[in-house]
């Protein structure tokens, strides 16, 4: 790709180091809450998986290093160790934000980062949201610019390679850098921009794709931190020559970095999920809540087909996975969960699980075909039709374009906190979520981040969660 005459990157990085955390409208500071709710929710249950707890094994030895809190643990450490380690905690449920036009999870890199940053260096709650919200700007702009239904098409995964300049962005913005500066940390986050989707082609060994949220976070603050030191990087990092748009984009229009979002900012266009899968089968499931009134006819389906876009036949018809990361990517094994447990429980992706006879009986009766409208509307929409025919010869026909939990059909304010309590529990019965909820209510007016990060911490000497 031929340089522009235009910088691109620069006219970006100077909108985002303008972002003020007093700009915030109301609106805006009510779905950051929302945001960081959830994520707190997802983070802390998400710290009780095995390998987080190996994660927080290997942080032991930066203990007492930095100010930085690793979620559900007593530990401090520095601040790109808390955000790795946070960051794949929050990537570590299938339960993680996502927006879907970039088809990344913003929250589960740019939020872990900026916490990090912030106890670094003292941030007041109006600075650490400002950063949060530039950061899911950063990963939304550059994905629908980059095209990022091509981006993980061609074996790349959008979290892992948008979310390292996420999380550059906040961390920058934490530090107080000016636009200049910002374009340099984003020269670093370019080399160390990577992730693969092999995970999704393979049943076993599919737990590193819990770590890219992680991998991204701790890049993106080193990134800022090289730049803070004084290392020069490019600064044409995103519309240069060989920038991200050109090594990762296909057919990309630099001029769409500088375009935002219908709803405003890219907060107001983020999906919460209720359910523990790819949010690409979110719609499969409302679906088949629709066609088989309420989950209970499943018993007398006899086959099941859906239709959607064609990732959904690449990248998620694994019938038989091996571990519960497979098994939420597979479309077979979500809706044969759905079908026999309901469609809300968290634990039905485990081990346990896998050779489930129920699960699987449903799963064998599950084929999937791609849609050309669908297809033209992701990754916009994540939307799936599925047709379930049943042993009387009856078929029922269900199109869902838009799941719950998406900004057109918000999940509720109950049913969000619902999920983020039932999160936490499950990591610690003990675990006080009305300190956590309201550390998080009160961020917009907090002088720090001390108090959410005691609230989502554990007591010094009672070890790790």
């Amino acid at each position: 790709m031929e340089p522009c005459a235009i910088d691109y990157t620069r006219a970006f990085a100077a909108e985002l180091v303008a972002m003020d955390g007093a700009a915030l409208t109301g609106r805006d500071l009510a779905q950051l809450d929302r945001l960081l709710l959830d994520y707190c929710g997802v983070a802390f249950g998400g710290a009780a998986r095995p390998w987080i707890a190996a994660l927080h094994g290997w942080a032991q030895r930066y203990r007492g290093c930095g100010p930085a809190r690793i979620i559900a643990s007593d530990l401090e450490v520095p601040a790109e160790v808390a955000a790795f380690v946070n960051g794949a905690a929050g990537h570590s449920f299938e339960l993680d934000d996502t927006h879907d036009s970039s088809m990344s999870h913003p929250g589960a890199v740019v939020i872990p980062a900026s916490l990090a940053v912030a106890s670094d260096v003292g941030a007041d709650g109006p600075q650490v949201l400002a950063a949060i919200a530039a950061g899911y700007e950063t990963m939304a702009r550059i994905g629908i610019t980059v095209r990022a239904g091509r981006v993980i098409a061609a074996g790349f995964h959008p979290t892992a390679v948008l979310g390292v300049f996420g999380a550059a962005t906040a961390a920058a913005k934490l530090l107080g850098f000016d636009a200049g500066q910002l374009c340099t940390a984003w020269g670093h986050a370019l080399s160390l921009a990577a992730g693969s989707m092999q995970f999704s082609q393979e049943p076993a060994g599919a737990e590193v794709k819990r770590l890219h949220a992680g991998y991204a976070a701790r890049s993106g603050v080193t990134a800022a931190q090289m730049a803070q030191a004084g290392i020069s990087a490019p600064t044409r990092s995103l519309d240069g020559r060989y920038g991200f748009l050109a090594l990762y984009g296909c057919d990309p229009d630099p001029a769409a970095l500088l375009a935002p979002g219908a709803r405003g900012l890219a907060i107001h266009d983020i999906s919460i999920k209720p359910y523990a899968c790819c949010r690409l089968l979110h719609s499969m499931i409302d679906g088949l809540r629709d066609a088989t009134d309420g989950f209970t006819r499943g018993a007398e389906i006899s086959h099941i087909l859906v239709r959607g876009p064609q990732k959904l036949a690449d990248q998620h018809m694994v019938v038989r996975p091996m571990t519960p990361m497979a098994a939420q990517y597979s479309l077979p094994f979500a809706a044969g969960a759905a079908l026999a447990y309901g469609p809300d429980r968290f634990d039905v992706f485990e081990d346990p699980y896998l050779a489930d006879p129920d699960i699987l009986g449903f799963a064998d009766r599950v084929e999937v075909a791609s849609d050309t409208e669908l297809e033209r509307t992701y990754p916009a929409h994540f939307g799936t039709e599925v047709e379930v025919s049943f042993a009387d010869g009856q078929v029922r026909v269900r199109r869902v374009l838009d799941s719950i939990g998406t900004p057109l059909s918000p999940l509720p304010a109950d049913r969000l906190a619902a999920k983020a309590r039932a999160l936490v529990a499950q990591n610690r019965a003990d675990a006080d979520f009305g300190r956590i909820e309201d550390a998080v209510r009160a961020l917009a007016r907090a002088g720090s981040v001390v108090s959410l990060q005691a609230a989502l911490s554990l007591p010094p000497g009672s070890g790790i969660g």
